[in-house]
């Protein structure tokens, strides 16, 4: 009788158990196939060169903004002046580039009312004279420019010579440097003394100019002659419009060379895009990096959220927002309050390097496991004790 009792109490309690277990587990799913994830960003070399400062090391906690690594500039320094110059020179040629295009065009007319025949032709070859004095005045004064410049530059190059006049007598500068300096200097006095011509030619070309006026207004064969010319007038301003055209896009594309060398020199200052801890860092003064190199990694421990991999049969009642709770195996058991934030979209076998392939009817079916993204709930971790890659295990309370 005893024996019945003894058994009787037994299966009570066997089946007290079984039911406080069956209780406490239809309302939550747990599993121990998860871990702490958080955004681990890899920081690279945009641009190659020596390493001049490494300004931090493994586990430094760091600011957005804070310089990395530093990469020696000056090759990039001389690029951006480079880009400059580049640029200076194509504005100018632009602006040389545009201003014909006026002129052209004004000729183009001027050559097509000459085209038009009896007086009119006349009148139009006294006003292209006329123009002709003009051009030629210009380029007196273009001439003088250039016999100013030239002077300049033979006067320099007689200094450069005179200087290293002393230094060869010193043996401070080869024979050759001397002679090349004098060469030169005899070359801008040649320079000079052509450009000097030039200013005189150019000043005898009024006169020729004032001459032709004087036969334009009595010579109507000269009209004739210009009906010629202006039937291509079309054509050449469409030349000049062409490439003033061209020179406008040099000037846009040297805008844009000198903005790639800013960045680039930008680049040699390697900034942290947000704050976090630094890890395996692989970088040292005087080592030379190539763009695209891996030099650190940033882990951010203020954005911190669960990976739980949840088997297919747990998932019917789960739904985003449903409380959790998470267990953390490197704080002794500790819980933190989360909720389910997201639902992957396939499971994690669809995303492995070799997915299984079960078309070839060797199809043994195995519970698949999918990913589920719980955040917890902001103020629990002040200290940032919760690492990426700790072990967890997680419970999702789905009723």
């Amino acid at each position: 009788m005893r024996k019945r009792v003894m058994a009787a109490i037994a299966a009570v309690v066997v089946l007290a158990v079984v039911l406080v277990f069956w209780l406490r587990s239809r309302g939550h799913e747990a599993t121990d196939d998860a871990q702490v994830d958080g955004r681990i960003t890899q920081i690279a070399a945009k641009v190659g060169g020596p390493v001049l400062k490494v300004n931090v090391d493994n586990n430094n906690a760091i600011g957005a903004g804070t310089v990395l690594v530093q990469i020696d500039p000056r090759d990039y320094e001389v690029a951006v002046e480079k880009a400059k110059a580049e640029l200076a020179d194509a504005q100018a040629n632009a602006a040389a580039a545009t201003t014909n295009v006026p002129i052209s065009r004004i000729e183009t007319t001027a050559g097509v009312n000459t085209a038009s025949g009896g007086v009119q032709q006349a009148e139009a070859g006294v006003t292209g004279a006329e123009r002709e004095i003009q051009v030629a005045q210009a380029n007196v004064v273009s001439a003088q420019a250039r016999q100013r410049e030239k002077e300049a530059a033979a006067t320099k190059a007689a200094r450069d010579v005179e200087r290293f006049r002393g230094l060869v007598q010193k043996d401070e500068i080869s024979q050759q440097q001397f002679d090349a300096a004098v060469a030169a200097a005899d070359a801008a006095r040649a320079s000079a003394d052509a450009a000097k011509s030039e200013v005189i030619a150019a000043q005898g070309s009024i006169t020729v100019a004032e001459q032709r006026a004087q036969q334009a207004r009595g010579a109507a064969a000269q009209a004739r002659a210009g009906l010629a010319t202006a039937q291509t007038a079309p054509q050449q301003l469409q030349v000049t419009q062409a490439r003033a055209a061209a020179a406008q896009a040099r000037v846009a594309q040297a805008q844009a060379a000198l903005k790639q060398a800013q960045l680039n020199l930008e680049y040699t200052a390697i900034k942290a895009p947000g704050a976090g801890i630094v890890s395996r860092k692989a970088v040292e003064p005087g080592q030379i990096v190539q763009p695209g190199q891996p030099l650190m990694a940033i882990v951010d421990l203020e954005k911190i959220w669960i990976t739980a991999n949840f088997k297919e049969t747990q998932l019917k009642s789960m739904r985003p927002g449903q409380k959790a709770t998470v267990e953390v195996d490197a704080l002794g058991g500790r819980e933190f309050e989360g909720h389910i934030d997201s639902i992957a979209a396939a499971t994690g076998a669809k995303f492995s390097l070799l997915p299984p392939e079960n078309a070839t009817g060797n199809f043994v079916k195995v519970v698949q496991r999918i990913p589920v993204k719980i955040y917890l709930e902001a103020g629990q971790d002040p200290d940032h004790r919760l690492r990426p890659g700790m072990s967890v295990t997680p419970t999702v309370y789905v009723r």
